[in-house]
């Protein structure tokens, strides 16, 4: 027997929170029934790329949609605590609720910060304070859960507010050779563990210019990787609309290909 839909005249969220009760109680869906916090971890991290892609589209029926999707794993998280008597949604919205208040005193108190890195600066002050971290680091708050450019890219953030950091572009462009040299004195030698090592130094520092230039270094690779597709993808069609497969096609082939795609893209 199915199970009563919940009334559409239920707030949203509150509608929302019923549903997802009604999946994982008894009759309810079995693949929500059996999962658990851990195995959401990967449905988390997926909605949560899912959304910055549709937010980097600018459609809005889109990032509604993806919105809809990442909104669904803390009421499931949550909904998955309540059973074991933890936590419930309203102890989540009640959390983030009080702890953007205290965090925010120059907004619900008397405090003052008339620039976003103010706000920031002060929001670090609060969290350390709350932690009651005795000797914290500078480098603390950076998630180890960060994808690796992301997180590079907040690691040296946190650096440079305490003063450690290149003055200017002249000296990063200047690492950034000195670990290309690095790197091709390491080719001669094809040591994995030393390849490893130097490709990730120059990753780094390749960030680092992309922190100097204001340039999110996450954002901006996703934005190659993109560009990549879309041209790797005009190659095949190329290719293919000349009788010829891309397996079939010499690397000079391809190449000439790939100048037209770039050729196009200014054009259009």
């Amino acid at each position: 027997m199915p199970l009563p839909i919940p009334p559409s005249d239920l707030a949203p969220i509150e509608r929302l929170r019923a549903v997802v009760h009604c999946l994982r109680a008894p009759g309810g869906c079995p693949w929500d029934r059996e999962q658990t916090h851990e195995s959401l971890i990967p449905h988390l991290i997926e909605e949560a790329y899912e959304v910055a892609e549709a937010l980097q589209e600018g459609d809005p029926e889109k990032m509604a949609d993806e919105l809809g999707d990442l909104l669904l794993q803390p009421v499931l998280h949550a909904e998955i605590a309540s059973e074991g008597g933890t936590f419930d949604l309203d102890k989540v919205a009640g959390m983030i609720t009080e702890k953007l208040i205290r965090r925010h005193p120059h907004v619900f108190g008397d405090s003052s910060a008339d620039s976003a890195d103010a706000v920031l600066i002060q929001w670090d002050a609060i969290k350390q304070k709350e932690r009651g971290e005795k000797h914290p680091s500078a480098l603390d708050g950076v998630t180890r859960g960060l994808p690796a450019l992301m997180r590079a890219q907040k690691l040296q953030k946190k650096a440079a507010k305490v003063g450690f950091d290149w003055p200017d572009i002249a000296p990063v462009l200047s690492k950034i050779r000195e670990e290309t040299s690095e790197l091709e004195e390491a080719l001669t030698g094809m040591d994995p563990a030393a390849l490893k090592h130097e490709v990730g130094d120059l990753l780094f520092s390749v960030v680092n210019l992309a922190r100097k230039l204001h340039v999110d270094a996450e954002s901006a690779l996703a934005a190659t990787n993109a560009r990549f597709i879309s041209r790797f993808e005009g190659v095949e069609s190329h290719l293919r609309h000349g009788g010829k497969a891309l397996s079939e096609a010499t690397l000079e082939e391809m190449d000439a290909a790939w100048e037209q795609m770039k050729r196009l893209e200014t054009q259009v």
